[in-house]
């Protein structure tokens, strides 16, 4: 009980928050690693995704990289590139979070641009679409919804995972933590971790809501050389094709 009241007295306390190096500063600097990292992996994974899903080529590769990354520790990952040239510090953090944020995001992409129906495919293409429209106007808006499933499920990780920043000086609400462990005071402790559990929890919503935006709907289906393309199941699937 002791420890829950040490949370709520820190939490409480206007100081924490805005001193430098406070709670607003450490949360700043948690998002703003988390989110470069999420960029990074998504300039990465998802152009590599939507090749490997639109061609049907290396199928293997994604799901295989993703097996492979669950075995490798984050906290020794970040722990390899803080004692490289990149040093201790956020860019260390950002880097190796960036590489744990790439298989999530690559399969789901891969998995989403493989599911598209190939009637619609070959529809969008019997309508003249170049590769490059069939991809944009025809496969994109129907992966969308599995593509931002990998999006969210790295984005909630890798701010989960941000914490471990705070041992390699990397900033974030883990030096929170960090400072209660050194003090042997859980109550700052459960502070940094409602903390992070509350962002983690924010950040899941947010992006459900990016997701239900991006998901084909009637009024969001793209339009081919002027007709409706074909409308989506409960499943994402294309059920039917626009009469030519």
């Amino acid at each position: 009980m002791r420890v829950w009241q040490g949370a709520v007295v820190y939490l409480n306390d206007p100081f924490n928050w805005t001193r430098a190096n406070g709670i607003l500063d450490l949360l700043v600097q948690h998002v703003t690693i988390s989110a470069v990292a999420v960029l990074a992996a998504m300039v990465i994974a998802i152009p590599i995704g939507v090749l490997l899903g639109h061609t049907g080529r290396g199928g293997g590769f994604p799901v295989a990289l993703s097996n492979v990354s669950r075995a490798v520790p984050t906290l020794a990952l970040l722990t390899l590139f803080a004692v490289t040239p990149i040093g201790f510090g956020p860019r260390a953090t950002t880097i190796a979070l960036a590489v744990f944020a790439i298989p999530p995001i690559l399969t789901n992409t891969y998995v989403g641009f493989r599911g598209v129906d190939r009637d619609v495919v070959e529809a969008s293409r019997a309508m003249g679409l170049s590769e490059r429209q069939v991809i944009v106007q025809a496969e994109l808006p129907l992966a969308a919804p599995l593509l931002m499933t990998g999006v969210r499920t790295a984005a909630v990780q890798v701010v989960a995972t941000a914490t471990l920043a705070a041992l390699v000086a990397g900033g974030g609400l883990g030096r929170i933590i960090n400072l209660g462990f050194g003090q042997q005071d859980y109550g700052v402790v459960l502070a940094g971790a409602i903390l992070v559990a509350a962002l983690a929890v924010l950040t899941e919503l947010v992006l459900s809501v990016a997701s239900w935006a991006l998901s084909p709907g009637e009024k969001r289906l793209p339009v081919l050389h002027g007709r409706s393309a074909p409308a989506a199941g409960p499943d994402h699937r294309a059920v039917g094709v626009a009469p030519l």
